[in-house]
């Protein structure tokens, strides 16, 4: 097949959807790879690394006219112009934007949007939630030490002892913990809070205290519980009491990093801007949920704002901040995936009855064939969103 990459234009993003060493494998099984000039620059990946793992360096046309494109993010109206009806489309499509699948599918499109993997433990080499939420955790606890105006490990000078931060982590998914374990490294003293019960054991091993909010019915503790790394929105009565204690603990954190999100819906939100007030001053809140309304009312989406002494960043696109690793690690999430969706001989295959192919296949042959990131798009009753936790 002839593979085509193209430099992705979207303001402020950085990454590119192959490196030097997924080109290789793909040549390896008898691919032609076109990688648009310019495309990895931002990654720190030159054409010169390309070429010399065998792919050509062509212009956009080429690579978005290619018969299997791979993309970080949703081709825009530029790009979907230069692609052709039948070209197949592999990248983060954002599969809750109805209106860009339409977009999808009215260009003739057979689109998959690897967001809507199922979290099965057959998919996680694939799982590109996971492998760039890593990323942003990560990089969230680096962003809060440059804004914090003191420093994060205690220290013992002969000019005085300084006090290590105290850090509150909201939410302890692979995100929050990524950020529990980089903040531990840089000495921080670290709380976290999550509406799972099981991930007790999993923020203690990293060295975190856990904000333990009990449940006081069985419909909080079903809830909590979830399916498939999911969990749904919690019922009003426990909001209350987990927004007085993480109330409580904000108010005696130096850093505050939020990472709730709900698929397809406005982000919740978790610090309330009486508590933000309340806060110390020269306090820094890092809101993971930006993209989708922010956890903290007072995010502005891709700005850092003070408010209340406070400084809060709110960048969207944290996995861009660090787009090398970040590609490296969303290039083979792609390599993955196209094992199942290209058969021996190199030819584009279509398993309808493979789990994770039907889940990702957004729109095909002009038809948009998922809705809501799973919910068929035809008669289907609409499912309840989950909490991506």
């Amino acid at each position: 097949m002839h593979i085509g990459v193209p430099l992705e234009t979207r303001a402020g993003e950085t990454r590119v959807a192959a490196t030097p060493e997924t080109v290789k494998k793909l040549i390896g099984l008898g691919h032609q790879i076109t990688v648009q000039s310019g495309a990895g620059i931002a990654a720190s990946i030159p054409d010169s690394a390309f070429s010399a793992a065998g792919a050509k360096i062509g212009d956009a046309a080429t690579a978005l006219g290619a018969e299997l494109v791979l993309k970080v993010v949703a081709p825009d109206e530029a790009e979907l112009a230069q692609m052709k009806s039948g070209t197949v489309l592999v990248g983060m499509l954002n599969p809750f934007d109805s209106d860009n699948i339409a977009r999808l599918a009215e260009r003739g499109l057979t689109a998959f949007a690897l967001e809507a993997a199922p979290r099965t433990s057959r998919a996680q080499s694939l799982d590109v939630l996971s492998s760039q939420a890593n990323i942003a955790g990560y990089k969230s606890v680096l962003v809060a030490a440059n804004h914090y105006p003191r420093f994060m490990p205690m220290l013992m000078t002969a000019a005085g002892t300084v006090k290590a931060a105290r850090v509150l982590v909201l939410g302890a998914g692979v995100a929050g913990l990524q950020a529990i374990a980089t903040a531990k490294r840089l000495g921080a003293v670290i709380e976290a809070s999550d509406v799972r019960p099981a991930v007790k054991e999993q923020i203690e091993s990293l060295g975190a205290k856990f904000v333990d909010v009990p449940f006081e019915t069985d419909e909080e503790r079903e809830c909590a519980e979830g399916v498939g790394g999911y969990a749904r929105p919690m019922p009003a009565s426990w909001m209350e009491r987990q927004a007085k204690a993480v109330h409580e603990r904000a108010k005696q954190a130096d850093i505050v990093i939020t990472t709730a999100l709900i698929p397809g819906r406005r982000a919740p939100i978790l610090l309330h801007e009486a508590t933000v007030a309340e806060m110390k001053p020269g306090s820094v809140v890092v809101d993971l949920a930006a993209a989708q309304g922010g956890n903290c009312p007072l995010t502005v989406a891709d700005q850092v704002v003070i408010r209340h002494g406070v400084t809060i960043v709110g960048h969207s696109n944290l996995p861009a901040l660090v787009p090398a690793d970040a590609s490296a690690l969303y290039s083979r999430n792609l390599l993955d995936f196209l094992k199942l969706v290209i058969d021996q001989e190199g030819r584009f295959h279509l398993d309808l009855e493979d789990d994770i192919v039907k889940a990702c296949l957004m729109c095909e042959g002009g038809r948009v064939l998922r809705n809501n990131a799973g919910a068929a798009s035809s008669a289907a009753a609409p499912q309840e969103k989950k909490e991506k936790v």
